[in-house]
């Protein structure tokens, strides 16, 4: 009775211990199990944190970029743009000439000494409806290059420079020089009527099909460099 007295009091005790021996052992294993992966969790956390920082430094560097980028498209895009030269002045009030129609269209040599000394003839050139042409002109070779008489069966044109504001003084003198010869002319064309056609053309209008004295216009201009006048000598 004692030794089953004994025999049964030790037998829990001993399963007991074999427990709390495999508890231990099984806790210590779970403890080093788990710490390793504590000690992963714990240095995930630490990388993600770094990325996670380093991205933030990418974003605030990409919108600093875009906002440098966008300062740039703000600045005002005339900082550099050449500034406006000064319009050409036509003072067609105080240019003389005479009121006399002793010119026609017909007489393209009396035409011709009005503009001075012939430079270039070029016989193979087209007027206004792209007929066979001849054009004559009268710029010297430094001169601007629009300067010129255009002779055909349907057509007589006179054509110039038209200097802009930012053209050079001598630019400008030449431009002016020249349209007063047409003034001079379009009065022995067309008496007041051919002077009153050079101002408002100089002035920025535009003439179509305008009959004026029995020669009808089909169109007067000056823009994009060029003045031109455009006669019809059948109406």
């Amino acid at each position: 009775m004692i030794f089953s007295k004994s025999k049964n009091s030790s037998q829990p005790f001993t399963t007991g211990s074999m427990l709390s021996k495999l508890g231990a052992l099984g806790l210590a294993t779970c403890l080093l199990f788990i710490g390793c992966s504590k000690a992963d969790e714990t240095v995930t956390p630490v990388g993600t944190s770094s990325e996670t920082e380093a991205s933030k430094q990418q974003a605030l560097s990409n919108n600093d970029a875009m906002a440098s980028h966008e300062a740039d498209t703000r600045v005002d895009p005339n900082v550099n743009k050449k500034p406006e030269g000064k319009p050409v002045s036509y003072d067609v009030q105080s240019w003389k000439a005479s009121n006399t129609q002793d010119l026609s269209l017909e007489d393209v040599d009396a035409l011709k000494k009005q503009f001075g000394k012939v430079t270039v003839t070029d016989e193979k050139s087209l007027d206004y409806a792209s007929n066979m042409a001849v054009k004559y002109r009268f710029m010297k070779g430094d001169e601007p290059y629009l300067d010129n008489i255009i002779d055909s069966q349907d057509y007589l044109e006179l054509g110039w420079y038209y200097a802009n504001p930012n053209d050079s003084d001598s630019e400008k003198k030449m431009s002016i020089d020249h349209a007063k010869k047409v003034y001079k002319v379009m009065t022995g064309l067309m008496g007041d009527e051919g002077k009153d056609l050079v101002q408002s053309i100089l002035s920025g209008k535009i003439v179509k099909n305008k009959v004026i004295n029995d020669t009808k216009v089909e169109l007067a201009k000056c823009e994009f460099y060029s003045c031109m006048i455009i006669m019809n000598k059948n109406g």
